[in-house]
């Protein structure tokens, strides 16, 4: 049975998320078992306009019901980038491009307290109409929607 883990915000839940997900569960397959953290207190403090966490967690639910492979899927708030990373064992973490090098230290903290390191499976960016990656913060600002597509200013 593979564990896989993965984290992130999912604030105006884009197609960037979807691959994210859908990743982690074609690692996890059907029998597999995959955790997602959603950040929230400390990692979230500074985010604008961030929507409440059942909100973020149910666009979460309602994307992976969409998908035919169906891994036990375990969804819990995180604080700080580790989530339970430091007390279970991950056979993969899925991570974006931001993402890597939070993945790499939390790999370099397990070795030092002697725990097996966590394969890292890094997706790639999904780009907007623009050629720039779909990211939150450029939906919240009204560059593009949740699809990359350009918003036409008015």
């Amino acid at each position: 049975m593979m564990h896989v883990c993965v984290g992130g915000t999912f604030n105006f839940f884009h197609k960037g998320h979807e691959l994210l997900l859908k990743t982690a569960v074609e690692q996890a397959g059907n029998k597999g078992h995959i955790f997602i953290g959603i950040a929230s207190g400390d990692l979230v403090k500074k985010k604008q306009k961030l929507r409440p966490i059942e909100e973020r967690k149910n666009d979460v639910k309602l994307f992976l019901s969409t998908l035919e492979i169906k891994p036990i899927i375990e969804i819990q708030a995180i604080t700080d980038m580790f989530g339970p990373t430091l007390k279970k064992d991950f056979d993969v973490i899925v991570v974006s491009p931001e993402t890597k090098k939070s993945a790499e230290y939390i790999n370099q903290t397990r070795e030092k307290r002697g725990l097996k390191t966590i394969h890292i499976v890094e997706i790639p960016f999904i780009f907007a109409e623009d050629g720039s990656p779909i990211q939150s913060r450029r939906i919240i600002a009204g560059e593009i929607d949740r699809c990359g597509n350009i918003k036409t200013k008015r």
